[in-house]
């Protein structure tokens, strides 16, 4: 369980799961190709980002997809109630280890479904021992381990970076989505202390569903701001692009929780 900087990522990713999936091989007989499910909250396009390095990673170290290792890839496209559904799927499949590259509903639902796979986190943004999902970041316990980047933490940095970019920053909209609690956290206790100490006013915008990101952009260009903050989740970085071009059209400066965005 480790903090890492994100270019450091795939391998010490691979490396974790090839950890987990050496221990399950010593314990079967006879041996078989290692399956790994891959469970992510975009859909195909928007998670190769990260898909294609995790694979490249696997490669550099021997491990072929389609030769000596199998992976099951299974996406949400950005909608939350999937979850039970495809980390069922896996589970049933008996994969050999869970990646789980999507938010905190991901890592808790796989984590709900499965006491025996390992399941390894793929940089996510909570705090793995304040969400439950281990008992410390030295001896995470249970099935859970992998890597998380602190995202929340970090909200406030982030916002400072915004403001030294745009000297003038007095007004700056929050992009979020209130049905995750650790983002809801980071817009509602995080920020608001940056925000003060910065001298910012934050207009937090809500998006529930896909349909409301036109709706939010509209008010956007009536009220206008000074910034534009986005978080992280499932709804949100599926839309990213079209929040991508809004900001670029609008000339909205903006900022970013993750580089591919």
């Amino acid at each position: 369980m480790c903090a890492m900087k994100k270019a450091a990522v795939p391998s010490i990713l691979v490396a974790v799961v090839l950890f987990a999936l050496r221990v399950i091989a010593e314990a079967q007989q006879p041996k078989k190709i290692p399956r790994i499910g891959y469970l992510s909250a975009l859909d195909p396009a928007s998670e190769s980002t990260r898909s294609e390095p995790f694979r490249q990673a696997l490669r550099e170290l021997g491990y072929i997809e389609g030769q000596n290792i199998a992976i099951e890839y299974r996406y949400g496209e950005g909608k939350r109630d999937r979850a039970p559904e495809i980390v069922t799927e896996l589970v049933r499949l008996q994969v050999d280890t869970i990646v789980v590259a999507g938010g905190d509903t991901w890592i808790e639902t796989a984590k709900n479904a499965t006491k025996t796979i390992p399941i390894v986190m793929m940089g996510q943004g909570p705090d793995p021992i304040q969400a439950g999902f281990v008992e410390s970041l030295a001896r995470p316990g249970g099935n859970v381990t992998g890597l998380t980047n602190l995202n929340r933490e970090l909200g406030g940095k982030r916002l400072e970076l915004l403001k030294e970019a745009v000297p003038k920053l007095a007004r700056a909209a929050v992009l979020y989505d209130p049905a995750i609690p650790g983002i809801t956290l980071e817009v509602k206790e995080v920020l608001p202390v940056a925000a003060r100490a910065l001298r910012l006013t934050l207009q937090p915008w809500e998006v529930r569903s896909a349909d409301d990101f036109e709706r939010v952009f509209a008010a956007l260009n009536k009220q206008r701001s000074d910034g534009l903050y986005v978080t992280g989740g499932p709804l949100i970085n599926a839309n990213q692009k079209r929040t991508i071009g809004f900001a670029l059209k609008s000339r909205l400066p903006s900022i970013y929780i993750r580089r591919e965005l």
